[in-house]
């Protein structure tokens, strides 16, 4: 084992790529039942969802509905179309959205809460729809806390994004962060891409798919912030390079694999990645957003 790790030829790196690749797939497998439960996955879709059902309630509140009924028939009326409803913009807005002129006011935390808000129904649920999915297998991929870190900084840099190349739309929506999540693993899938059929040209060209396909539905669709689609996707992309697991032989000799990338070994990163992030808002409220 220790001599495939030691070689430098394309076999060997091949086999550490797979060997690589299989550690971190079958990593939740060796933990505690509970603890493999994608629970941060799960803790934010319900959150989420509750926070849209508070938002849908006062929206139906706010256009005069008073009754469950009435209630319940506001928010299936809504449940496609939601433009030109100054209604909702206005809850939207109270609740936590990314309105430049209030983050300008020093409302700094809507850089976070537009993460958690939807405009709709259907917007809601194919969000979370898509989280869910994506993320209880990326969280068994890099654990609770990287999953979390990875989807509050690339949801964060994606509103960051929208704040500054579209000032003039209220932002929200998890799909920035969904984004991030997608480009994380992407890279993962490109730095083992040896432990797949083809040097894994078929799975990143199929990423390369999906992406395009996501993206360009904001050139089609109104009200699709695809600037914060990209800044999800670039920044999950450097998160991914820092953060997906990448195992190697400990150095004591003793012939286990560690995690290299786990935030054990690399929190002065994560805390710098916060930091960074923080930088990035501020020079955004300086040169942008205007």
């Amino acid at each position: 084992m220790e001599q495939i790790f030691t070689a430098n030829d394309a076999a060997s790196r091949t086999i550490r790529t797979r060997i690589s690749y299989r550690a971190a797939l079958d990593k939740y497998r060796s933990l505690s039942r509970f603890a493999r439960v994608s629970w941060t996955t799960w803790l934010i879709a319900v959150i989420t969802t509750a926070i849209w059902c508070v938002s849908a309630y006062q929206v139906a509140l706010a256009s005069g509905a008073h009754t469950l009924n009435a209630v319940l028939a506001n928010i299936l009326a809504n449940a496609v179309n939601v433009q030109n409803n100054d209604v909702l913009a206005n809850v939207l807005i109270a609740d936590g959205a990314k309105y430049n002129p209030a983050i300008l006011q020093g409302q700094y935390w809507r850089f976070v809460t537009p993460i958690f808000l939807h405009a709709n129904l259907l917007h809601v649920g194919l969000n979370m729809l898509n989280f869910v999915v994506l993320g209880v297998f990326i969280e068994r991929l890099v654990g609770h806390l990287r999953f979390l870190l990875i989807y509050i900084v690339t949801g964060v840099v994606s509103i960051i994004a929208s704040f500054a190349f579209m000032p003039q739309e209220i932002s929200v929506g998890a799909s920035g962060a969904i984004f991030g999540l997608v480009g994380a693993y992407s890279v993962f899938v490109l730095v083992h891409r040896r432990a797949f059929r083809g040097s894994g040209v078929a799975a990143l060209l199929w990423l390369v798919f999906i992406i395009g396909v996501n993206l360009s539905i904001g050139l089609f669709v109104q009200n699709v912030d695809n600037y914060a689609h990209v800044g999800g996707l670039l920044s999950g992309c450097l998160l991914g390079w820092w953060f997906t697991p990448l195992y190697r032989l400990a150095p004591d000799g003793s012939g286990k694999l560690i995690d290299t990338h786990s935030l054990t070994r690399r929190w002065p990163l994560a805390l710098l990645t916060i930091t960074g992030t923080m930088i990035i808002a501020i020079i955004a409220l300086h040169v942008g957003g205007g």
